[in-house]
């Protein structure tokens, strides 16, 4: 099968007269809505609304009792601390479904976890713990996609002797006393790992994006960003104070028209050319697990002169033959893609983001990026975690433990998205992406999908608007090594069973048939 793969598997993907070698088909889902489901799912919410505002109603006349904060009577003439319309939605629509999100575990999140029961005496606005605990609840929530958020074993080992060595907390920046040798250590690894010249690592992954971008970008600077990226990019694009134009997800055609319309124009009223032009995308995009086109924004950024910037926070470790992310998975040169950005927080079971590129690039963040200059240090045993992680799957640590994690996510995934599509499931994504939305729509089902999991001790994640779009609410599997195909089998019966409950199975495609069926399937279903 593994020569199979490594011969046959491999295309050229060409695009406008450039080549680019690939080992994986790129097979992407997104199944149209049906009609009837969207035009139910307004309707659920529209009634929803209406009961919304005569509750608001009876509240305002004191008929009901409202548990969040409002204006004192008087205080009536003062400027208005709080936007009443605003909290409509978390008011009426998000707490009859409060008790699917904020779950305390009293456990390692890795296969299995264990929950701490609660009950609500006032419709989700508190909680109160009963002192009893779920066991052994399958977690398909976790972004631990290897496998090593984990308690036991060599990371936590090397973890603890750190932790024993340096202490747990650096109290200072890298720019003052908060610079370890471990620090220094890890950057040189993660630039290793990645083919890159320099790295550099932060104690956050959201600030990674937030902080770092604008450092970047500026005024009379051009940030082109994909629709659905990440809000940490959003709100780094934002600080910065460059025009932000906004392109459809994963479409080419739009990237292109917005850097034409940029080279063309400039700069609006002055008509001066921009300063930098850079691309925001996502490696994986955690609510859709579709896989960027990197191959054609890359052949775009060099035909127009713009910048490339990657958020690898779900694809590094995930995805690629190596573990080295999307560029791994194409077959691409890492000096294609300006900066190379990720977290450490979902294959590498720790905390912490990176910026990876030329050393030019790094020695400039070093000095200007909020993040390096004010933040904490990464804390050492979290450091210690990335590096004995990273050595794993790099196969430094002399066993062939990290490539068998790979391997196992990559069949774990290719299994998972197999029979929740001829189960009749619509799903979303690319075939290779271990996030695997599964579409609800109706508001109505997102609460009663976690808690008739739960109840088969199965932890999901389930979304809703304002998150996505209004009539794409969906839960959210992730994928890990660590699932056995045992642990697989008990979610999938148990998503199955809900779902015939629940009525989900919307899929219109055949559900045996070649439509969305890739080589991987036909392989796993014809390997003996």
């Amino acid at each position: 099968k593994d020569k199979l793969l490594s011969d046959h598997l491999r295309f050229q993907y060409e695009y406008k007269g450039y080549i680019f070698g690939s080992i994986t088909p790129f097979v992407e889902s997104f199944e149209e809505t049906p009609l009837l489901v969207a035009v139910l799912t307004y309707i659920g919410y529209g009634i929803l609304t209406i009961f919304g505002y005569l509750r608001d109603f009876l509240r305002d006349w004191k008929f009901e009792k409202c548990h969040l904060a409002r204006e004192r009577e008087e205080q009536k003439d003062f400027v208005p601390l709080y936007q009443d319309f605003e909290n409509f939605y978390t008011r009426n629509l998000y707490m009859r479904i409060r008790d699917n999100w904020n779950r305390p575990i009293r456990s390692v999140p890795g296969a299995k976890m264990d929950l701490v029961e609660r009950v609500t005496p006032d419709y989700n606005w508190t909680f109160e713990h009963t002192g009893k605990v779920l066991k052994d609840v399958i977690n398909m929530g976790s972004y631990n996609y290897l496998g090593f958020a984990e308690n036991t074993g060599t990371c936590a080992d090397a973890a603890s002797e750190c932790t024993v060595k340096y202490g747990v907390g650096v109290c200072s920046s890298r720019q003052e006393t908060g610079n370890l040798d471990k620090h220094e250590e890890l950057e040189k690894l993660v630039a290793r790992f990645l083919g890159v010249e320099s790295s550099m690592v932060f104690g956050m992954g959201f600030a990674t994006n937030s902080m770092n971008i604008p450092a970047l970008m500026g005024k009379g600077c051009l940030i082109l960003s994909d629709e659905l990226n990440h809000v940490s990019l959003v709100l780094g694009a934002r600080l910065s104070g460059a025009t932000i134009r906004v392109f459809k997800h994963n479409n080419m055609q739009s990237l292109e028209k917005l850097l034409w319309d940029a080279i063309v124009h400039g700069q609006p009223r002055t008509h001066r050319p921009w300063k930098k032009i850079l691309i925001l995308v996502e490696g994986i995009y955690s609510m859709e697990g579709s896989i960027v086109r990197l191959p054609e924004i890359i052949v775009l950024k060099k035909k127009y002169k713009a910048y490339l910037y990657l958020d690898e926070a779900h694809s590094i470790g995930a995805l690629g033959p190596r573990g080295r992310g999307v560029v791994d998975y194409f077959g691409l040169d890492p000096c294609d893609v300006d900066i190379m950005m990720g977290t450490f927080t979902k294959s590498f079971g720790a905390a912490g983001g990176y910026i990876g590129g030329k050393k030019d690039l790094v020695d400039y963040l070093r000095l200007h990026s909020h993040s390096a200059v004010y933040a904490t240090s990464m804390s050492p045993p979290i450091t210690q975690q990335i590096i004995t992680s990273m050595k794993c799957i790099m196969g430094e640590d002399g066993t062939t433990l990290g490539q068998e994690r790979l391997c196992q996510l990559s069949e774990n995934t290719t299994y998972f998205r197999r029979r929740l599509h001829e189960m009749g499931f619509i799903i979303y994504g690319n075939n290779d992406s271990p996030v695997v939305p599964l579409m609800l729509y109706m508001p109505a089902k997102i609460g009663a999908f976690g808690r008739e999991m739960l109840k088969r001790n199965i932890g999901t994640v389930v979304v809703g608007f304002p998150a996505t779009p209004i009539i794409e609410s969906r839960a959210r599997f992730c994928v890990s090594a660590a699932h056995t195909r045992e642990m697989l089998d008990t979610a999938l019966n148990a998503i199955s069973e809900v779902g015939d409950l629940l009525q989900l199975k919307y899929s219109r495609k055949n559900r045996h048939g070649s439509e969305g069926t890739d080589l991987f399937s036909y392989l796993e279903s014809h390997q003996d």
